[in-house]
């Protein structure tokens, strides 16, 4: 691939150290029969020991009161327990060895159980170990910050086989809303997207710095949004932060005063929801700024109570980061405190602002652990709100996430598109082929929105070279996929960069200020009006996509 989005599976080698990672000691990834079980189904249970592993015994430990299970060597202490028996023994050509397959069965359960498990292995005279122990995402998000960085990627697995993990299903009815099915949704870079009242932009031309667009540019320009059939805006974050993007908030219970702060985001929404437009927030809950008041406190403070809402190491900077960014701390989700404080805040802006659901940044970070309890809340406060991750990762991973999320972003067909149109690196038949095979790995009720780029990914345009004829080819396919197109704001008005994102601006390089009045390629915009109007069309008289 020529694009690191993919950036923990970017490089041959990195793809065999995941590879490595995925299948040393016992690991179950959240393999279950069903993936999304519904009351009163019996839960298949699969597990897999490495080469490494000898395992003469296998147990799960689950408790279905909301603790935290535990047990030893096949007595359950806190919870009850079943045994898993070997059913099937694989051989794996990369480790040059057997894996042995594991399966048991949990019990049926009533509607709205948790249920709450962990999965041991042991022989005579040797320690139980449990699954996952190696911390899959921690380890290889660890390799390619080593990878880019110039440093050895061996050696970096994280985790304690003692402790494992601890697994969460929910068994219940929750689906996505009917409406995000048939939504088209148009994502906004606030700062990038227009300042408001008529005012110029703070500076545009060092895409490094902070533009000047605002909430309330956003409602100025809402009924051209809405001419376009847009019927869903997702917005990047809105919570005070240092950086033009946002990622990073200092603070999670306000609105940055610098985009118009909370009456703006009021506002705005009620001008959407009057034109028909539902409303997203871009909501990180796998990281904040080093400037955040709990960050700063629990670094100050060893015995305070925020420091175990971090992960403290000997590491050169001193804590688990995104991807080695020193001014983006991670939040530790596994404790009751962090997980609470960040369940408490996305119930707060469903409740209080009436926003319509959330696209999760760098949701693999958390895990599907923590997102099937955040989805489980989020319902319990607005059950037709919608929720879906961003998961950059392999489409076996981005399954897991069935069943504890809406859906996710759908980079595979993402990637293919944009081999097929832009790149021209693909045959129309080879995208063809791919779509049926991918849409038949997950479930229908699993939405995955498409998309053609978007603010970590160069420009469409600018990969195909200018050529917007591929864009037409492109977009027109995109509105045929039976999942909710996403337009990157300013692709439809002919938006390109100057540079590619591998170059020194990275990836701000593809977050260029919308153009507009006389800027703006009319004639695209018609076309993207013309195929969003097809494809309502399409959806009213139940002609369907492909």
């Amino acid at each position: 691939m020529e694009e690191f989005i993919f950036g923990t599976l970017a490089t041959d080698e990195l793809r065999m150290f995941y590879h490595r990672v995925e299948r040393l000691g016992l690991h179950h990834q959240h393999r279950t029969r069903p993936a999304d079980p519904n009351p009163g189904e019996p839960i298949e249970i699969l597990a897999v020991a490495g080469p490494d592993l000898t395992a003469k015994h296998v147990a799960c430990y689950y408790t279905t009161d909301g603790s935290k299970p535990s047990g030893s060597r096949g007595d359950a202490s806190n919870g009850s327990v079943i045994p898993l028996s070997p059913i099937d023994t694989l051989w794996d050509t990369p480790l040059w060895g057997y894996l042995t397959v594991w399966e048991g069965v949990l019990p049926p359960q009533p509607e709205g159980t948790v249920v709450r498990y962990r999965i041991g292995a042991w022989a005579e005279g040797q320690t139980e170990v449990f699954a996952d122990w190696p911390d899959i995402i921690a380890s290889t998000e660890a390799a390619a910050e080593a990878f880019f960085h110039n440093r050895p990627v061996d050696g970096l697995t994280i985790g304690d086989p003692i402790e494992g993990t601890t697994f969460v299903c929910h068994v219940d009815h929750l689906r996505p809303p009917a409406w995000a099915r048939e939504a088209i949704i148009y994502h906004v870079f606030i700062d990038r997207f227009y300042p408001g009242d008529g005012r110029d932009w703070r500076q545009s031309s060092n895409v490094r710095d902070i533009m000047g667009g605002t909430l309330w540019g956003v409602i100025d320009r809402i009924d051209y949004i809405a001419s376009l059939g847009i019927t869903c805006l997702w917005l990047s974050p809105v919570f005070p932060s240092p950086t033009p993007h946002g990622y990073d908030a200092t603070d999670l219970t306000c609105v940055n005063a610098r985009l118009g702060g909370d009456e703006a985001l009021r506002t705005l929404i009620g001008e959407a929801h009057a034109r028909g437009i539902r409303v997203l927030l871009d909501l990180v809950c796998n990281h904040v700024s080093n400037r955040h008041p709990f960050f700063v406190d629990a670094q100050a403070n060893p015995a305070g109570p925020y420091r175990a809402w971090f992960q403290f190491d000997d590491s050169p900077i001193g804590y688990r980061t995104f991807f080695g960014e020193a001014a983006m701390p991670q939040i530790n989700t596994a404790n009751d405190g962090a997980r609470r404080w960040l369940l408490d805040t996305a119930c707060y802006w469903l409740r209080e602002f009436d926003i319509d659901g959330y696209r999760l940044d760098h949701a693999q970070g958390p895990g599907p652990e923590f997102w099937i309890d955040f989805w489980a809340a989020c319902k319990a406060v607005k059950p037709e709100c919608f929720c879906f991750g961003e998961v950059v990762d392999k489409a076996s991973v981005v399954r897991h996430y069935v069943g504890r999320l809406d859906g996710c972003l759908d980079f595979m067909t993402s990637d293919a598109l944009r081999n097929t149109y832009a790149r021209r690196a693909w045959r129309e038949v080879d995208f063809e082929r791919f779509l049926p095979r991918h849409r038949s790995f997950f479930p229908d009720s699993f939405l995955m929105p498409t998309f053609l780029d978007n603010h970590d990914l160069d420009r469409f345009l600018f990969i195909a070279k200018g050529d917007k004829d591929r864009l037409k080819q492109a977009v027109s396919r995109q509105m045929q996929l039976p999942n909710p197109p996403i337009i990157y704001y300013g692709t439809e008005a002919g938006l390109s960069q100057d540079e590619g994102t591998d170059g020194p601006l990275g990836l701000q390089a593809s977050r260029k200020p919308m153009p507009w009045g006389d800027a703006q390629d009319r004639e695209l915009i018609a076309f993207y009006q013309e195929q969003i109007r097809a494809r309502h069309e399409r959806a009213k008289t139940g002609q369907g996509t492909s």
